[in-house]
């Protein structure tokens, strides 16, 4: 086994690579401004790396949480793509735009009825959009139809028919009314529009409304308070501490740990299923004192500590570790009698 990973460390080597890191995960704090791109562009020039990508796109005047993958870790975003997902925003009543935010040109100004609100009402309001499992999604967004981003015709003037599309709001709790403007938290499904959901919340009040900001705080299981601001992350590269920055892979993934017995490495190496009788489980507080312990997949966190999400608890995932219960192969999900691989990240 040790000589078939120094022999896929050579052959990376090998490559020539430039990269400052290993494969994994950066929580960055994106500043208002900036696309989700723009952070992207920037971490390939600071970290000497051509393989990255980020995980849920944010608008450039939102600011938050952006997961940013670099290396191998890019083929982990399909993966966690499905997260969900916290905001912090604030709703102004009484202005309707045509992108449903204030970047839009006015559709219309209703400011006047607003004073006419009680906090009675506007709390049946958010009840009511809370209890909603559809969303059109806006014309102003990246969604696709017909092969076509919808904020690309909507420049051009066109507005086709959209379908609804089935979400979930968790939570939506309204912190603080200061008329005309409403700060409130939203937790929702991914691919959910907090502008949507601001533009409907303004439409059953009959003002009209649309967001004035909006930061993200969490995605699943990481949270805002994590990450780093460009500025932050570019003096632990120029002080050469870059690697304290990047989160190991294995740690993006909130399902149980587990690994091989000697005998199936070579199998584990090669992305072959493996006989479930050949895994392992280390229990939730480290491993057990024979190295196994059963499957413990009713409990509702993993061997991290993490607690599972809405999205992150398939039933029979877990990520794989060779024998030596320190490398990190892949994710992978029992089929009958056999482990099969969803993901690889051996290199």
């Amino acid at each position: 086994m040790e000589k078939e990973l120094q022999n896929r460390s050579v052959s990376r080597a090998a490559k020539g690579s430039k990269s400052i890191l290993r494969s994994g995960c950066i929580l960055i704090d994106k500043p208002a401004g900036f696309t989700s791109f723009d952070v992207v562009a920037k971490l390939r020039g600071m970290l000497h790396e051509k393989k990255i990508g980020h995980n849920g796109t944010l608008d450039p005047d939102a600011t938050g949480l952006l997961e940013i993958f670099v290396g191998r870790g890019t083929k982990a975003v399909p993966l966690l793509s499905d997260h969900d997902k916290t905001y912090e925003a604030v709703l102004r009543l009484g202005i309707k735009t045509d992108t449903e935010d204030l970047s839009g040109q006015i559709l219309s100004d209703r400011s006047d009825l607003v004073g006419n609100l009680t906090e009675e009402k506007i709390h049946e309001a958010f009840s009511a959009i809370q209890s909603r499992t559809s969303q059109i999604p806006p014309m102003y967004s990246a969604k696709k139809v017909s092969g076509k981003k919808l904020y690309e015709l909507a420049r051009k003037g066109q507005e086709i028919e959209r379908k609804a599309v089935p979400i979930e709001i968790y939570e939506l709790k309204i912190e603080e009314i200061s008329l005309p403007d409403i700060r409130f938290t939203a937790h929702v499904s991914k691919g959910t529009y907090i502008r949507t959901i601001c533009s409907d919340i303004g439409d059953f009040l009959g003002t009209g409304a649309c967001m004035a900001s909006l930061r993200r705080t969490k995605i699943g299981q990481t949270d805002v308070k994590d990450a780093l601001s460009l500025n932050e992350l570019q003096n632990l590269v120029d002080h050469g501490r870059a690697e304290e920055a990047l989160i190991p892979l294995d740690r993006m993934f909130p399902y149980s740990k587990a690994y091989v017995q000697p005998q199936a490495d070579r199998y584990l190496l090669n992305g072959n299923p493996i006989y479930a009788e050949e895994v392992c489980f280390f229990s939730k507080n480290g491993r057990d004192a024979e190295g196994f312990v059963e499957n413990p997949s009713s409990s509702d966190e993993s061997a991290d500590g993490f607690s599972g999400n809405s999205a992150g608890q398939e039933k029979g995932r877990v990520r794989l570790y060779l024998s030596d219960q320190k490398t990190f192969a892949g994710i992978f999900e029992k089929k009958g009698s056999l482990y099969k691989a969803v993901k690889i990240f051996l290199e």
